[in-house]
Order: C-alpha cells, then sequence, then structure tokens
C-alpha cells in the first residue's frame, strides 16, 4: 500500500456528502445500490466457485473470466461499502489518507479491469483466426503473465494520482460532494493549482483507455476479416458466438465508463446529483451483468453452474423431506 505523505494542513478530514441535494433520501436510494452489490458478489463468487471446482474449466478463457469477476468484485468493492455506511448510518467522515489510498485502489482496479478486457479480446482473436496454435500461443500460465503486466501497468500508472494530490494543501472546506473519493472530486477540494493532477488524470483516461479501445478495436477489426472470408454461414454464426458476451461486456464497460469521465470534468451545466449517480452506476451496474452474460452466452459455464443449482437444491430438498 502506498504510503502517502501528508503534511499537518491535511491530517484533518474529509466529508462524503453521498448524492449532494437527495440526502433525505439515501435510505431509498440504497435499495437498489446495495441489491444490485450483492447481486454483483453473488454472481461472480459463483463465476469463482464454479470454475475453480470443475477442472474441464480450467483453461485460459475461464482463468479470464476469474480475473474480470475478481476485477468486479474488488473495483465495486472498493467504494461501495463506504457508500452503504453513508448511506445507513450517516457515518461521512473519511481521513484524506484513507480518501487518497481509496482512489489509488479504485483506480487501480478499474484499469486492471480494462486491461483484462484487452486481454479476452486477444483471446478471441488467436480463437477465430488461428484456432490450431490457440493451445500453444494462449496457456494459463501465458494468461496469468497478461493479467501481471496488466496489474504492474495500473500499479505504474494510477500511483502518481494520489501522490499529487498528497503534496496540495487543501481549503478549509473539505466537503466531497460525492459517495467515495474519485481523483477529480477530491483535487476540486485543493487550494493549490491543480493543472498537473488534472492534465495527468485527463491524460490517463485518453493513453490507456484509448489505447486498450483501440488494441480492442484493432482485434475485432481482424476478427471481422477472417470471418468476412468464411463462406460458410454456419461457421460464420458460430465465430460470431464466440464473440458475443465480450462484445455486450465492452459496449456496456467503456461507453458507460467514458462519458462519466468527462462528463465530470467538463459537464458544468449537468447537475451534481447526475454526476455522483452516474459515477456510481457506471462502476456497479457491470459486475452485476458481466457474470450472467458470460453465464448465458458460454454454454460450457452455464450447464456447470446450473449442475451446482441442482446439487444445492436436491441437499435443500432432502434436508426438509420428512423422516
Amino acid at each position: 500500500m502506498a504510503d502517502f505523505n501528508l503534511t499537518p494542513s491535511e491530517s484533518s478530514m474529509f466529508i462524503l456528502t453521498g448524492i449532494p441535494g437527495l440526502e433525505s433520501a439515501h435510505i431509498w436510494i440504497s435499495i437498489p445500490f446495495s441489491t444490485v452489490y450483492f447481486m454483483a458478489l453473488l454472481a461472480n463468487f459463483t463465476v469463482l466457485f464454479v470454475i475453480s471446482k470443475e477442472k474441464s474449466l480450467h483453461k485460459p478463457m475461464y482463468l479470464l473470466l476469474c480475473m474480470l469477476a475478481l476485477t468486479d468484485i474488488t473495483t465495486s468493492t472498493s467504494f461501495m461499502p463506504k457508500a452503504l455506511c453513508i448511506f445507513w448510518f450517516n457515518l461521512k467522515s473519511i481521513t484524506v489518507k484513507g480518501c487518497l489510498t481509496q482512489m489509488f485502489f479504485f483506480h487501480a482496479l478499474s484499469n486492471v479491469h480494462s486491461a483484462i478486457l484487452v486481454t479476452m479480446a486477444f483471446d478471441r482473436y488467436v480463437a477465430i483466426c488461428n484456432p490450431l496454435r490457440y493451445t500453444t500461443i494462449l496457456t494459463n500460465a501465458r494468461i496469468a503473465k497478461l493479467g501481471l503486466v496488466g496489474l504492474i501497468r495500473a500499479l505504474i500508472f494510477i500511483l502518481p494520482m494520489p501522490l499529487f494530490l498528497s503534496r496540495k494543501p487543501f481549503c478549509a472546506n473539505l466537503i466531497i460532494p460525492h459517495t467515495y473519493c474519485d481523483h477529480m472530486a477530491v483535487a476540486k477540494m485543493s487550494c493549490g493549482d491543480i493543472t498537473d493532477s488534472r492534465l495527468y488524470g485527463l491524460g490517463m483516461v485518453f493513453i490507456l483507455i484509448g489505447l486498450d479501445v483501440t488494441l480492442i478495436g484493432l482485434s475485432y477489426g481482424l476478427i471481422i476479416r477472417a470471418i468476412i472470408r468464411i463462406s460458410s454461414k454456419k461457421a460464420n454464426h458460430k465465430a460470431l458466438n464466440t464473440c458475443s458476451a465480450h462484445i455486450c461486456v465492452i459496449l456496456i464497460a467503456y461507453p458507460l465508463g467514458l462519458f462519466s469521465s468527462l462528463t465530470h470534468r467538463f459537464g458544468q451545466g449537468i447537475p451534481q446529483h447526475v454526476h455522483v449517480i452516474l459515477a456510481n452506476i457506471t462502476y456497479l451496474i457491470p459486475p452485476m451483468l458481466n457474470p450472467i452474460i458470460y453465464g448465458v452466452k458460454t454454454k460450457e459455464l452455464r450447464d456447470k453452474v446450473l449442475k451446482y443449482i441442482c446439487i444445492i437444491h436436491s441437499l435443500h430438498v432432502a434436508d426438509f423431506k420428512p423422516t
């Protein structure tokens, strides 16, 4: 964990307001938020459990699904428990060090999530464009190494964000109109010049996410070219079907994330509560939907999940069977 060099002026507490202007409705707002969060945890832990138990699923594609599930769990958990404490118990205070730490893990894990989506696009490219060499190109060990590269990339590029802010003086008004310590929300609390933080944060959005989106687009460009060359309609349909789950996940993740990030920086005319609700939805909805999408679209995983559901149901019925 990064040890931020906080000055005495920064040793006070930040106050996270939750959703500004809707404080009186926090209890009601917490119902859909907590429901989605707990559904996301249940769905992703189910994926992790089933894949870990079934040796037939110990393949590169399912290892990537485990990595995606882990980042979905950790990203949503990096901010949602604090948000629920605000909604349920009015526990709004957080130390500056705690706030910067939360910011670091939240943005780092989000970046790892993006790197995994790039690796999954590469996995689909190899599966369709070079199927005969798939098992030699993409081994479990190689997938693990690619995941490690994504983690190292996130640590290197995200660490400067809290480090820049830890050297800034903060104003007397330490009230952050948000449910968690987002980079720009915290930067705006500083009395000093935040140009470097603003430019670095914007640069990370365009460089890292832009690079990831470009690599995904390149992979799918090559996939589409390979599919066009296939004369069989059945083979075309099968190739497209293998990519459908990943495409759905991408279309959920990137448009929401980019829109939320850019409107927070440039959308001065958008009400503050809309910014905050959108930021929370951006990192709550995908973790809930991702395992459902892959569970529905991937027959092998779907069959294994149904197998365990049937086992649990049969045990439950047996427990209540009259003697």
